[in-house]
């Protein structure tokens, strides 16, 4: 079997404990990898294999010129070497029976595999905020869920309580358990296998949540299908084709994340710019033939922030050719991405060692070496006409027969458990159980009935009393915000909450002719994207006047970003516009309200009626 054929959806859904049982988690003698040796007879090559799972270490699949480097590398790399964190889902089920037994305490989990190896799991201690805690992150192609799905969500973090227990969407179309503890965690990953979801492979150094179209399949103006191709490279890295489990260790040792977007069309909902792989859909100016021009190096992060650049490659878009292509790139990312400095381990840094013409040289050469009858061609022209970005939220026609899609926003894309069971129940009433999650943390459900349009709209979920809304404002319904200090130790200010309410408060205050795209990070990393946005709020360094004390004190704080854009002209905002802006709203409010103005044509806030629109 091989990673790219098709897997059928039996074999998906094997969950870890139907190929390794609890007793046999259980009754490992010690923790750690149990290392024996696989004679591969086609090569007759040895391969390192964990004896508790059957399948070969991440290291294994690693040059020994590979193991070298990162030998020497960072601690994180040292940590990966010393003990293969590929199989570390075996730990979790161990060090969770025995903390149940009473045998452990979580804070006797080796260092290492608490703050490290157990992000292969996809499992975060949140030590400083919640220690003992883990918040868990999914792994969801093309950002499609269902009402099962999302009523497990809600069942498995509830015991955590309304505070702690909350569910995430993220800006990769993802969802995120918060509050999850580690003797809890086995049954939550059953529970996904169980529902052909995985957390696996989700966080550390692995390919992260393929990200596709919102619209996938609804649209139009569609030049491509995402959701099987977002499946397909999904299951290359992360379903292991010999033993048909989710984890597949010859993608789990990479030098660091890896992010890959698929666009579906000229919205670009994807954002192909900041992604280290990014797909933009365009038919070949001789055959007519659909592809993708192929984007590479995007990515953000304390020390440099790169949009992507043109690889100077387009490929077909049929699934072999996108598969071929991103493993391609993968393995020479893999093996020769650097493992000593993280903050140059990212593909920008490989493409710009060899510089654009020879990547593409080794590329071309890896995919040939594969002989699966994919070639490369150069980048193709794209269309030039007219084009504007089209809005993911409120109701539009989809192009089947008395169909729409309605599109509402999660403040902040945080979900409470109730609001989770709120939104199944709506699915499973008006979407046929679809969901879809959006990069801008909010939620479409798909092919509703027109003729059931307004029961829908007339639901309690969207009444007066909700935090949802299908038609918000320009300002407040387009509002993205990464973690913040209420879990992430790292950021230096509470970005959901104070994002929410401040959305409020500026469509109070303006009003704006075009949608204006607010996004909050709570510190450089940016995971919040704060340089794609309109007006980007990073956490950062203030003073203000304290009149008690009679001089300047430090108080939380931000320094703000104007003139981000997405979409076929995208470009990223790296310069503040303004630094040490006091993040109370007394001060952060009018500064804001002063960029909407001179930036955004905003005026002062007139009364005006509400009605829903259903987009032609």
């Amino acid at each position: 079997m091989t990673p790219y054929k098709s897997i059928a959806v039996a074999l998906l859904s094997i969950s870890a404990s139907s190929y390794l049982s609890t007793d046999a988690f259980v009754s490992t003698p010690s923790f750690g990898v149990h290392q024996q040796t696989r004679l591969n007879s086609a090569t007759e090559v040895e391969h390192e294999v964990d004896s508790r799972t059957g399948k070969r270490t991440g290291n294994s699949f690693l040059s020994e010129e590979t193991k070298e480097r990162a030998a020497q590398g960072n601690p994180i790399e040292k940590a990966k070497q010393e003990k293969c964190a590929t199989s570390l889902f075996v730990d979790v089920y161990e060090y969770a029976a025995k903390i149940r037994a009473g045998e452990l305490d979580w804070k006797d989990v080796e260092k290492a595999d608490l703050d490290t190896r157990i992000k292969y799991v996809g499992m975060l201690h949140r030590n400083k905020r919640t220690p003992g805690q883990f918040m868990m992150r999914l792994k969801v192609p093309n950002g499609i869920v269902n009402a099962d799905q999302m009523r497990f969500y809600a069942d498995s973090v509830e015991k955590y309580g309304e505070e702690y227990g909350v569910i995430d969407i993220t800006t990769r179309q993802n969802i995120q358990l918060r509050g999850v503890k580690i003797e809890d965690a086995p049954d939550i990953i059953d529970g996904l296998h169980a529902r052909n979801q995985t957390s696996f492979q989700s966080a550390l150094d692995n390919v992260r949540n393929m990200v596709g179209s919102p619209l996938a399949g609804i649209d139009d103006q569609e030049l491509v299908d995402t959701r099987e191709l977002c499946n397909a490279i999904n299951d290359l890295v992360s379903l292991d084709p010999e033993t048909g489990t989710r984890g597949n260790p010859m993608w789990g040792n990479l030098p660091r994340k890896f992010n890959i977007a698929i666009s579906g069309s000229r919205d670009d909902y994807a954002h192909t710019h900041i992604n280290d792989i990014g797909l933009v859909p365009v038919a070949h100016a001789e055959t007519g033939v659909m592809g993708f021009n192929v984007v590479l190096g995007g990515y953000m992060s304390i020390k440099r922030v790169a949009e992507s650049i043109d690889s100077k490659m387009w490929i077909p878009a049929d699934r072999n050719s996108v598969v071929t292509l991103c493993e391609a790139i993968i393995r020479i990312f893999r093996d020769e991405g650097d493992r000593k400095d993280r903050q140059k381990a990212r593909l920008m840094w490989l493409v710009e060692k060899y510089g654009v013409d020879g990547f593409k040289e080794e590329v071309t050469k890896e995919i040939e070496s594969y002989d699966r009858g994919v070639t490369v061609e150069n980048t193709q022209p794209v269309d030039s006409s007219p084009f504007e970005r089209r809005s993911l939220m409120g109701v539009h026609k989809q192009p089947q027969e008395g169909k729409v899609r309605v599109g509402f926003l999660v403040p902040s894309g945080r979900l409470s458990q109730e609001e989770c069971r709120v939104v199944a129940d709506l699915a499973d009433k008006y979407s046929e159980g679809e969901i879809r999650l959006t990069v801008e943390q909010n939620i479409i459900l798909p092919n509703v009935n027109e003729a059931d349009l307004d029961k829908l709209l007339a639901e309690p979920a969207f009444g007066s009393e909700s935090r949802f809304q299908v038609n918000p404002g320009r300002i407040e319904g387009n509002v993205v915000t990464c973690t913040g200090a209420q879990f992430c130790s790292l950021a230096l200010i509470e970005t959901k909450a104070n994002a929410e309410d401040m959305g409020k408060k500026l469509e109070e205050l303006v009003t704006v002719n075009r949608d204006i795209r607010i996004h909050w990070t709570g510190c450089p990393n940016s995971c919040g994207q704060v340089q794609v946005a309109d007006i980007g709020i990073m956490g950062a360094p203030a003073k203000k006047m304290d009149p008690e004390k009679g001089k300047p004190v430090a108080v939380p704080g931000c320094k703000i970003f104007v003139g981000g854009r997405i979409g076929e002209d995208a470009h990223l905002a790296l310069e503040p516009y303004a630094t040490g802006i006091p993040l109370d709203s007394e001060d952060l409010i009018p500064t804001l309200v002063d960029i909407l103005k001179k930036e955004f044509g905003a005026v002062d806030k007139q009364p005006a009626e509400e009605m829903v629109v259903i987009d032609e």
